[in-house]
């Protein structure tokens, strides 16, 4: 796992700078009391200008100290705030990166259907001609597919550690030792309930050549992210809801077909967004990623019919500031040109203002 970065011990040298400021005011505090004490008994007379700054008047031009101590304290929160919240946000990354280890280690030491049957969670899904319930997929007497390991290389989590995202290449075979192995990226949505965390989406992408396995995420690409994703507290605004989130779903669709699928990414998806296609290397970053996405719906419509979207699920996190949506994306077969249909699972996060924007974008064509 990455170090701390540098943004984390410049935060947290401010919130120390800063405790030490209001120390330093509360020890002055103290002491113009002893003043004011020694005022009242006759004493010390001629302190009025401390006696008026306690008070919380104007001396001589400067502020007032209470006004002094309130603009320290205010001072001091942005910063106490941000260390706070990146300090738990590392922690649920942390977790959410041992729960994805721990996944991939059962399923080398028991097999994927034993490993999967552990992980899934109540509603989960996976993608065959479309999305299906993955515990009836796995508990199917029939069910037999190819054994597979993966490492993750990204990693994302929700402010309020309920919601994530893990994804990384993999190599699927018959057994660790086939011959011709087929190579991709497994992108999988996890949510935590009663404390654990448990799969809820998984979406293979095949590419051809091979991959390696020697990769590692960093928590630096998740702050990325961060970066442009809403205020928590702007994040609870009533408006922002599931079914708005829906709706960007239902838009970006539509968006595909007014202005195609590079110039769609590009308005609907984050600076740092990801997309992960068949037969494609992942593609980072909006430039990137809206060229790669255009290029390979231009490739595979090869027809003007339009696109209907058709949103089957999804989620919203507990902050409300990421969710996740799936479906499946298709023309119409009765008109004339090629077919095509994919189905998709799209990682979400309400950016800085509060609009819906993909952070992760993965299709899996129906075949």
């Amino acid at each position: 796992m990455s170090a701390p970065s540098t943004q984390s011990i410049r935060t947290g040298m401010m919130v120390l700078i800063a405790c030490r400021i209001s120390r330093l005011l509360d020890s002055m505090v103290g002491k113009l009391e002893n003043s004011a004490t020694l005022e009242r008994s006759g004493q010390r007379p001629h302190h009025n200008v401390a006696l008026q700054l306690l008070a919380g008047q104007s001396s001589r031009g400067f502020p007032p100290l209470g006004f002094l101590v309130r603009v320290a304290l205010l001072c001091s929160l942005p910063f106490a705030g941000s260390w706070s919240q990146e300090r738990s946000q590392n922690q649920y990354w942390l977790e959410l990166a041992s729960a994805d280890q721990t996944y991939a280690d059962r399923t080398a030491e028991i097999g994927r259907t034993a490993a999967f049957l552990e992980f899934l969670g109540e509603g989960s899904v996976v993608f065959r001609r479309g999305p299906v319930d993955a515990l009836d997929e796995y508990r199917s007497a029939e069910f037999q597919r190819d054994e597979f390991t993966w490492e993750s290389h990204y990693i994302d989590v929700s402010r309020d550690g309920d919601l994530g995202l893990t994804v990384g290449p993999t190599i699927m075979g018959p057994s660790e030792e086939a011959l011709d192995p087929l190579y991709g990226h497994l992108v999988s949505i996890w949510k935590k309930n009663d404390g654990s965390w448990q799969l809820m989406a998984d979406m293979l992408t095949v590419i051809p050549g091979v991959l390696s396995l020697q990769v590692e995420p960093s928590f630096d690409d998740t702050e990325l992210v961060l970066e442009e994703a809403a205020h928590p507290v702007l994040a609870q605004a009533e408006d922002n809801t599931l079914q708005s989130l829906i709706n960007a779903d239902n838009d970006f669709g539509r968006n595909i077909n007014f202005s195609g699928g590079q110039r769609a990414l590009l308005r609907y998806g984050l600076e740092n967004t990801r997309v992960y296609l068949p037969g494609m290397a992942p593609a980072v970053g909006a430039d990137a990623a809206s060229s790669v996405y255009g290029a390979y719906l231009d490739d595979q419509l090869r027809t003007t019919n339009p696109i209907n979207l058709t949103y089957m699920g999804g989620y919203l996190s507990s902050s409300k500031e990421m969710g996740y949506s799936y479906g499946t994306m298709a023309t119409n077969v009765e008109e004339a040109g090629p077919a095509f249909a994919t189905s998709y699972l799209r990682l979400w996060r309400l950016n800085a203002n509060n609009e819906w924007r993909i952070a992760v974008e993965v299709l899996n064509p129906i075949d």
